[in-house]
């Protein structure tokens, strides 16, 4: 079943302001194409999710683009050491999250007696995108109350942060409901980065990551659709629904952005925590009452 136009806005909206919050805008939006009766694990409703993201990325850049320039690009001795970092987290994420997918595929084949697998298979499981959405409440609970009441230090990324930086992220990519933004922003804290470098660093991650993960899941949208025997030729009208997705995740994602900040800075990043831990409480409902 393909969304609807109004079904497409209502995922924007919801992507839009949950991506750019440590609350796992993944498992709200699995949650809502549930609830909806569309299918989370569908390619076109995976590819779809991708440009929800790209959305997202959109008012990331947007809104962070000033606190970058002025951070990251002083002068060419900074901005060659900032795109070190980037590239060694991004290169730590693409190989923990590229063993971890394999092992769980693998684990999966087994499980199933197929011999192939894919983790999107598991995008739609309540029960996992639960236990997910605790674990992460329960990093950002810890983040945040080991850094409560303490001033802002301001203290840098450095190139061994960086890397730890990148292998959370990398766990958080076969797990929806594992907030990569939370786990990124919370390795930060805990490794003494200062909170607005801890969240200029983790969105510019993600801006990395986004177009890996677009080029994916487009080619797995693209051979899908081949073999239902749609041509070339409607490609353009198969990526419309998703580039209206990501305008409404656009408008959306910079109102949350504000109230990202607004909260992380003033202290109450624990905040998040406790949300992500009864948001995880009322999918493990979800999935009790058959979802």
């Amino acid at each position: 079943m393909s969304p609807t136009w109004l079904q497409i806005a209502l995922l924007g909206l919801v992507q839009g302001a949950a991506e750019l919050l440590p609350v796992s805008s993944s498992a709200h939006v699995i949650v809502v194409e549930k609830l909806l009766g569309l299918d989370p694990a569908a390619p076109a409703m995976t590819f779809l999710l991708v440009m929800l993201h790209t959305g997202t990325m959109a008012a990331v850049i947007v809104y962070f683009w000033k606190a970058w320039r002025e951070s990251y690009f002083p002068n060419g001795a900074r901005t060659k050491e900032v795109l070190g970092q980037v590239v060694l987290a991004t290169g730590v994420t693409g190989g923990v999250g590229v063993v971890l997918i394999f092992l769980i595929e693998k684990l999966l084949a087994l499980a199933t007696g197929e011999t192939k697998a894919e983790i999107e298979s598991l995008f739609s499981c309540l029960p996992l995108i639960a236990v997910a959405l605790a674990a992460a409440g329960i990093v950002i609970l810890i983040s945040g109350y080991r850094t409560r009441g303490k001033e802002e230090q301001g203290g840098e990324v450095a190139l061994s942060s960086a890397g730890w930086i990148g292998a959370v992220q990398g766990i958080c990519l076969p797990f929806r409901g594992f907030s990569r933004s939370g786990a990124t922003i919370s390795t930060g804290l805990l490794l003494g980065v200062g909170r607005r470098r801890a969240e200029e660093f983790s969105f510019a991650l993600a801006v990395a990551l986004t177009p890996l993960a677009l080029g994916k899941e487009l080619h797995r949208f693209l051979k899908t659709e081949k073999e239902a025997g749609v041509g070339w030729d409607d490609v353009p009208h198969l990526l419309l629904p998703g580039l209206a997705g990501a305008c409404f995740a656009f408008l959306a994602g910079l109102l949350a952005l504000k109230f990202l900040s607004r909260l992380l800075e003033g202290g109450r990043w624990h905040y998040f925590g406790w949300y992500c831990l009864v948001a995880a409480a009322g999918v493990a409902a979800l999935a009790s009452a058959g979802w």
